[in-house]
């Protein structure tokens, strides 16, 4: 597991470079507008500013599709089903869809503990951490509003470890992983919010976008992209 230091000289990203993402990028749908791909855990959505860091999502793709534009992102950790636009008026579209809280987003993930509620809102503020990059934190004063939806899947007791359906209301860097930890169940897996203990219990992080809802920027049909869990 690549763990990033709390005491790194650089709080710009820059010293950071990313261990070398070995697994291929699974293209889920494609047409004349748009992209559904399955990013694998452990690749950058963009390249990095370290030189280093050039391998990433839109790296990849744009060797392909020479016009695919990045609409969103999904954490290093994180992988699933994401879409790109294949030209700048779609890509408009699809940025208005994600502004306008349009595009509805869920997500897997497995956690630490058994959930005291079985379905809820986790409705904490959050802020980036200017001493620490990349973490975010918790800021009841002056954090931006984040809120995230969960429901449990289910629970196993042998190994203490629920399955939960995230739906993010907002879309802060790092909510999901922030919201589980401000709620005392980290994601297994997560090397930057969760203890050492859960942090081991997975050699990635355990969250996965399992669905994608929006609205067709060309024929305005309401779509659903699917990306099943690979844990």
């Amino acid at each position: 597991m690549n763990r990033i230091s709390k005491n790194s000289p650089s709080n710009d990203g820059t010293d950071f470079i990313a261990p070398v993402c070995h697994a291929d990028i699974e293209l889920l749908y494609q047409d004349d507008a748009i992209l559904l791909i399955n990013k694998p855990s452990g690749l950058l959505s963009l390249s990095g500013k370290n030189p280093a860091n050039k391998d990433s999502v839109h790296y990849r793709l744009v060797q392909d599709f020479p016009g695919a534009l990045m609409i969103h992102r999904l954490d290093l950790g994180t992988s699933g089903v994401m879409i790109l636009a294949l030209n700048k008026t779609v890509n408009a579209n699809l940025c208005r869809q994600f502004i306008d809280r349009k595009v509805t987003k869920t997500y897997t993930g497995l956690l630490s503990g058994a959930l005291a509620e079985p379905e809820g809102m986790i409705d904490i503020p959050i802020i980036k951490d200017l001493d620490n990059f990349p973490y975010q934190k918790v800021c009841l004063q002056t954090g931006k509003p984040a809120q995230s939806r969960y429901r449990l899947l289910d629970y196993c007791p042998e190994r203490n470890v629920s399955r939960v359906e995230f739906t993010p209301i907002t879309g802060r860097t790092h909510q999901l992983r922030v919201h589980s930890q401000a709620i005392g169940h980290s994601i297994l897996g997560c090397d930057l919010y969760a203890s050492s203990e859960v942090g081991a219990m997975s050699n990635r992080l355990m969250l996965h976008a399992t669905s994608l809802v929006f609205d067709h920027p060309t024929t305005g049909e309401r779509t659903t992209g699917e990306c099943p869990v690979p844990f």
